[in-house]
Parts: structure tokens; sequence; C-alpha cells
């Protein structure tokens, strides 16, 4: 489906063999498991300064990200329309080198699972922050062997700024007197919604109208990036467009479910670190 693997990536980190990746989420899924029954019958962790620390590490990673593929982009004068493998030279080396970054992130990411069950949040450990977390990883192992640079530098771009944004508040809501300032989480649900169709339409237009970029490596992420979509969409309408009975709104209190704009889901499957006021 794909044909020959890219040279120019062979011998770095992770990437000559897939067993490191397959067994790491084999790990992340098995940590998953056996940290809830560990935790169990015991108090949860607070980690407030791992959660600073890790949410400012991975907010700096994603802005040097966004800062590199932009460059490195411009650099190679790439064609936003449809960008083939092998035409900007120097650049595209460039640009596989950020990814593999990106790659790499992904596994660092698990660890939002990880403190959701030392945290003992377990309502937020859903199919759709697993399934995210899980998937990432092994797809970009095989974005990195076989289509490196070239057009798929548009989806990263975009989620390494959400995640600038995700990251940022975050982390700044670890600290209980940051909260009153962060006025503007309403607005990554819709940032969120957008990264994914345009990633979908920038995909499909290399199709429509081709450049040399592998047709099956377009269809295969255009496929998945459409159940996460489905999966996002899914959340948005029980969040914002069913509306509660009277009964579901005497019964329940205010802020169990939607605080400021947002149900708890969505922080499931962006990031794993929504924190409960009165918890902290």
């Amino acid at each position: 489906m794909f044909g020959p693997r890219d040279t120019r990536v062979r011998g770095w980190l992770l990437l000559d063999s897939y067993l490191p990746t397959f067994f790491l989420t084999g790990a992340y899924l098995l940590c998953i498991w056996l940290g809830n029954k560990f935790m169990k019958n015991r108090p949860p962790f607070s980690l407030r300064p791992h959660l600073i620390v890790y949410n400012l590490g991975i907010t700096l990673l994603s802005f040097y990200m966004l800062i590199e593929l932009i460059l490195a982009t411009w650099e190679g004068g790439y064609n936003l329309q449809c960008q083939n493998l092998h035409s900007a030279g120097e650049a595209d080396i460039r640009v596989a080198k950020v990814l593999w970054w990106y790659y790499f992130s992904k596994v660092i990411e698990f660890m939002d699972t990880i403190f959701f069950v030392l945290r003992k949040k377990t309502s937020q450990i859903t199919f759709l922050h697993v399934y995210h977390h899980a998937t990432m990883f092994n797809i970009w192992w095989c974005v990195l062997n076989w289509i490196p640079c070239g057009q798929s530098f548009f989806g990263p771009t975009l989620n390494s700024f959400i995640h600038v944004l995700m990251y940022s508040y975050y982390g700044l809501s670890v600290i209980p007197s940051m909260r009153k300032y962060l006025w503007w989480k309403k607005y990554l649900t819709q940032a969120q919604l957008i990264q994914f169709l345009l990633t979908i339409v920038h995909t499909l237009s290399a199709a429509v109208k081709p450049c040399g970029f592998p047709f099956g490596c377009l269809m295969f992420q255009s496929s998945y990036m459409a159940t996460l979509v489905i999966l996002f969409i899914n959340f948005y309408i029980k969040t914002y467009r069913k509306a509660p009975s009277r009964t579901a709104v005497k019964e329940t209190p205010a802020t169990t479910e939607i605080k400021n704009g947002f149900h708890k889901d969505y922080f499931a499957a962006a990031n794993g670190l929504q924190n409960n006021k009165k918890a902290q």
C-alpha cells in the first residue's frame, strides 16, 4: 500500500523496527490497567509541581516544533496545496527531523493518562482519550518511515499551535491564583474541531490535484482523521446540542459535567489534565 520505506530516516531512534513502538504502546495500556488497580484503595496524588513542569515542557516543545516547521517549509518553498517528498532537498530533511520530535512527543504525552491514573481521575480515561493517545504514536511511526516530509507537515504544524495553547492552559490551571485569568478556554474546543477539519481538507486536496505524494498514504491519513472527527463530534453534540431535561437540570449540580463551556470528555480526549477545583 505504501511502497518502500524512506531511506533518509534509516537509523533514526525508534524507527528501524516497529517493535519498540508496539511494546511502548502495550506498556502504556498495561500501566492504565495496573495503575487503576494499584490506586483503587489509595488516596489520589496531588502532583501539582509535576504537572506544572510537565505542561511547561510540552508547551515549549510544541512551540519549538511550530516555529521550526514554519521556517523549514518556508525555506523549502513548500506548496500548501500539495507538496511531494523529494523536491525541497535539505529542507525536506529539516522537516523530517522536526516530525521525528513530533512522533517522539506522542510517547511523552502518554503521561497525560498516567497523571489521570495517579490522581484517580478515572472518569476522564475515556475511549476517545486512550484511542487518541495510543493510535497517534503508532500512526506517526508509519508516517516517519514512509512519508516523513512533504504533505505530512501540515497536521503537525496546526497541532503544535493548538498544543501551545492547550498545555499552557493546563499548566496555568494547576495554579489556583491563575485560574481567574483563564477566560479563553471556551475557545479551545472550537480550535480543536477546526484543526481536524482543516487537516482533512489539506490531505484530500493532494488527492484532487496530485503532486506525486503517495495516494494510499493520503487515504490512510484521511480515514484516520475521520475517526477522530466522528468521535469529537459525538462529544460536541453531547456537550452543546443535547438540551438537558428538566429533571436532569434539577438533579445535576452545575459544576459536575460542564464548566465554562467545557464537558469533561473534552479534557479527557485532548490532554488528560483537567483539574477539579475542589480537590485542589
